[in-house]
């Protein structure tokens, strides 16, 4: 995995004679380094002695002509590596000013920093090679003109505004200052460069993006790790700039398309690359396979986040250029999981897919992205995506609350359904689809009981879908309420503990529910206050709290609005009108309740799911 690991002062890492070049991937982030690091590296060379230790970088080394100039590509570590040069840039120019007062050693000494900068073959040859974004390389040009190292170059407009020329103003006050007042203020120059000269750095060489990306995996002391996506967008437009000289830019483009339908959640994108490389992986891996291994698959079996840089390190060699357009349009289908497509086409999907995110039904997502992608080559049209949707639904539903079947199967079972829908067409696919799930699924019989149990202590999330759900199927377009509506991080409307949940009841429960038995309350409070039949969906729920049993359900805000149990949802029909709660009350709307929810998220043919 890693070819060399050296701890080099750093006049050999630029080493005059060497025919190295640091290049920076095109589309890293640009030179971000500010006045702190700046000070800090500058003070850690002044004040330690010789030879003190800057830190490390990561190339990959993929040269093979030995003759050629050797272009590494600079990784982690590109910060650093630009400000030492900035850092070189701003002595070459206190030497120079000292032209006329320099000896013969020192005059070599001048020299050999301009070759640090660029290589002895060729002088705009730049040793170290920012990338381009934002004038970032351009820039970095600019300085080493203007103080004479390459030959003039039209300084960008702003670029004194810019991280490059600040750097390099930085470094110049801090060199005049350093100087200021001393006798032998070349002396001072020289000594210092000496210094920045045998710090030291531990370059680590890799063969390849994928190690790259298994060595960051074990360092933790990074800020800003490169991602497994940042691996794979380098690799792809390394690629694609060899292949198609010119047209990297329009490339680029489309990848920025790519990460506009999956958004900035990093998880959420890595989470696609996985679920593309799961969804077709038969087709993935046939341009791998060998005559005789027709059925393997050389790519791997299924996408992880450990193998991920591996698999697509691959298939950007075989073609990048096929599979940045195919992935791009998955990427756009993709977009509807994420309610992130706006086309009216699809718009029957809004409810079920959100609800798929809702319910936390996201492993299935791989599922209908195969589906979405070859939803032509299946037969099935958006009626049929958004029947499968809502069934999903109801099998996370199920799932989440039977744990059944177990997390760690899921991936594997959408991978299966999709390996037998593959050769099937229209109502079919729909067919297959529920009877593979209805044959995974926890029984009814299993549903109904962790549904008539204490739901919410088994899983809250699943009790609040449910109760949403619940309230929602009676409403009409004019009575709508968004349920799932946020302010801030937190949602509006909450679950609801109608007999309070709290340690200490409140006196006037104990007496409705228990006689004044505070004993009794506590028993009934351990056997039913999580259960269906006692929770509801508020929006003022902190207004509610440990309040009496009429004081929530009569409830209004300031403007005399209804805010408590008779705030206009069905779901809360009963409690509107009830004028106590009990024991007998929780059960009977338990039942009735689980009745409902087991009607709503049933999966046989011929029965609606919510």
């Amino acid at each position: 995995m890693i070819k060399s690991v050296n701890n080099y002062p750093v006049s050999q890492l630029f080493d005059i004679e060497a025919g190295v070049v640091y290049a920076i991937p095109r589309y890293q982030r640009e030179y971000t380094w500010s006045k702190a690091q700046w000070e800090s590296l500058f003070d850690d060379v002044e004040e330690n002695d010789p030879g003190y230790f800057l830190g490390s970088i990561i190339c990959i080394n993929q040269t093979t002509d030995t003759l050629a100039v050797q272009r590494l590509e600079v990784v982690d570590g590109q910060q650093r590596l630009t400000t030492l040069s900035l850092l070189f840039a701003a002595l070459y120019q206190s030497l120079k000013l000292h032209e006329k007062d320099l000896d013969d050693d020192q005059r070599v000494e001048l020299i050999n920093l301009k070759r640090k900068l660029v290589l002895k073959k060729g002088d705009d040859q730049l040793r170290v090679i920012p990338q381009i974004q934002n004038n970032n390389q351009n820039d970095y040009r600019a300085v080493l003109s203007d103080v004479g190292v390459i030959s003039p170059f039209d300084t960008p407009a702003y670029a004194g505004n810019r991280k490059m020329f600040r750097a390099f103003r930085y470094f110049q006050g801090r060199i005049e200052e350093m100087v200021d007042g001393e006798n032998d203020r070349l002396a001072s120059i020289m000594a210092f460069l000496d210094k920045v000269s045998q710090a030291c750095l531990v370059k680590i060489e890799v063969a390849s993006h994928a190690d790259a990306y298994t060595l960051f995996e074990s360092l933790n002391n990074r800020g800003m790790p490169l991602t497994a996506i940042d691996l794979i967008k380098n690799k792809l437009l390394a690629r694609l700039e060899t292949t198609e000289p010119g047209k990297v830019d329009h490339y680029f483009d489309v990848w920025n398309k790519l990460l506009g339908y999956l958004g900035d959640d990093y998880s959420v994108q890595e989470r696609f690359f996985r679920h593309y490389y799961n969804a077709f992986k038969d087709p993935l891996n046939v341009p791998f396979r060998k005559d005789e291994d027709k059925k393997k698959d050389p790519l791997g079996p299924v996408a992880t986040r450990s193998n991920l840089i591996q698999i697509y390190e691959k298939l950007i060699n075989q073609d990048a250029k096929h599979h940045l357009q195919a992935i791009r349009s998955a990427g756009q289908l993709y977009a509807l999981m994420l309610a992130r497509n706006t086309d009216e086409a699809w718009a029957p999907l809004d409810k079920p897919l959100k609800d798929l995110d809702r319910i936390q039904g996201a492993p299935s997502y791989l599922l209908m992205l195969y589906l979405l992608v070859r939803r032509e080559a299946l037969g099935i049209d958006v009626a049929q995506l958004e029947e499968i949707a809502r069934l999903l639904v109801c099998f996370f539903v199920r799932r989440n609350l039977t744990d059944t079947p177990p997390t760690r199967d899921l991936t594997r079972l959408f991978m299966a359904i999709i390996d037998k829908v593959a050769a099937l067409s229209g109502d079919a696919v729909v067919t297959n689809i529920r009877d593979e799930l209805l044959a995974v699924s926890a029984s009814d019989e299993t549903f109904r009981s962790k549904l008539e149990g204490a739901i919410y202590e088994e899983n809250a999330g699943v009790t609040r879908f449910v109760l949403c759900a619940l309230a929602e199927q009676s409403m009409t377009k004019e009575t709508w309420v968004d349920l799932w509506k946020y302010e801030g991080k937190l949602f509006v409307w909450t679950i609801e503990h109608i007999f309070p949940q709290g340690d200490n009841i409140p006196a006037s429960w104990v007496k409705m529910i228990a006689g004044g038995d505070e004993k009794k309350a506590k028993a009934i409070q351990e056997t039913h206050v999580h259960k269906l039949g006692n929770l509801t969906i508020s929006g003022f729920n902190s207004a509610l709290g440990n309040k009496s049993f009429k004081d929530k359900r009569d409830r209004t805000d300031s403007k005399g609005r209804e805010v408590g149990y008779k705030n206009g949802l069905k779901l809360n029909a009963e409690l509107a009108t009830a004028e106590a709660w009990s024991i007998e009350q929780i059960d009977v709307r338990t039942t009735t309740l689980v009745d409902q929810v087991m009607g709503l998220f049933a999966m046989t043919e011929g029965q609606q799911c919510a």
